[in-house]
């Protein structure tokens, strides 16, 4: 019974004392809590007491002293972020040294190097970083030759962030990385004149790759001709050559140079078209008696009877 009478008055006890007494001791700032990237600045009669910018559990009477009790009444407690943070600064106006009018974007990071100079050297450090980088950019950057605007980023960045650095460093800004992200044309007629220059360009060179492919083509051809004509030619002479040296070599047997001779005799009358009149193998004289009665003159006929 005492066991379980201890259990439920330690449960109510830590259930309602214990908050309590932590929000008196946070209260008059016996501890602060510290985030991960962040930074608590003491004040105390309008002065900085102590700063804390290690994240975990402090006891200020350790760090600042007996007067910390004071701080909640004669002082405040000013958080900061220290996270790295990023902007962006679209389309900020440079002329090229040719009067070109040129739009440069801007990218840059920034975090906070130091708290206190944060606060109190300067009320908007975050705008006057903005308006510093854009200042810088179009002052150092102006005036430069085209080729160079839209080649050389990586000077140009290097150029913006080395005039910043010193300004936002009295301010407790810490300038990172710095990237000249965009570089464009902004007058509008410009831009149709260079895609119609773009254009202009695109069919002369597709043109000429066509011309170019078609001589090479009449190249090949030509050459590929002239070699047909070569071989042909070279054909046509070792044509007879061949021929005579295979009636040779026939001629050497009567009987098959006979029947050579025979079937091709047969072909050129096949392929003459002429009428042939084809004759028995025995008929001897039938050849005159046929002419000769081709020259028989008609017999009249008969005359009619009245």
């Amino acid at each position: 019974m005492t066991f379980l009478v201890t259990t439920v008055f330690t449960f109510f006890a830590c259930l309602i004392f214990v908050p309590i007494l932590l929000a008196l001791t946070r209260f008059f700032c016996l501890f602060a809590i510290v985030q991960e990237c962040e930074a608590q600045i003491f004040l105390l009669f309008g002065k900085v007491v102590s700063v804390i910018d290690q994240s975990g559990l402090h006891f200020l009477p350790l760090k600042i002293g007996p007067h910390a009790l004071l701080i909640r009444f004669f002082g405040t407690v000013k958080r900061v972020d220290l996270r790295l943070d990023q902007e962006y600064l679209r389309s900020q106006p440079v002329n090229s040294e040719e009067g070109t009018p040129m739009g440069i974007g801007v990218w840059y990071e920034m975090s906070v190097s130091n708290p206190v100079d944060f606060l109190f050297r300067n009320t908007d450090p975050r705008g006057s970083l903005r308006a510093n980088v854009r200042n810088v950019a179009v002052r150092s950057l102006s005036n430069m030759p085209l080729q160079n605007l839209l080649e050389d980023r990586h000077g140009m960045s290097r150029k913006v962030r080395e005039e910043v650095t010193p300004k936002s460093d009295a301010w407790g800004y810490r300038l990172g990385s710095v990237y000249i992200r965009k570089v464009h044309f902004r007058d509008n007629e410009m831009i149709h004149q260079i895609e119609q220059k773009v254009v202009n360009r695109l069919r002369q060179v597709t043109s000429a790759i066509r011309q170019q492919g078609a001589n090479q083509v009449a190249v090949i051809k030509s050459g590929a001709e002239r070699t047909a004509a070569a071989e042909f030619a070279h054909a046509s002479a070792v044509r007879p050559y061949l021929v005579g040296t295979a009636i040779q070599e026939i001629a050497s047997d009567k009987e098959i140079l006979e029947a050579v001779f025979e079937i091709l005799e047969t072909e050129k009358m096949l392929e003459g078209e002429v009428e042939l009149t084809l004759l028995p193998k025995d008929s001897d004289g039938l050849l005159a008696k046929l002419l000769a009665a081709e020259n028989i003159p008609p017999i009249p006929p008969p005359p009619l009877r009245p």
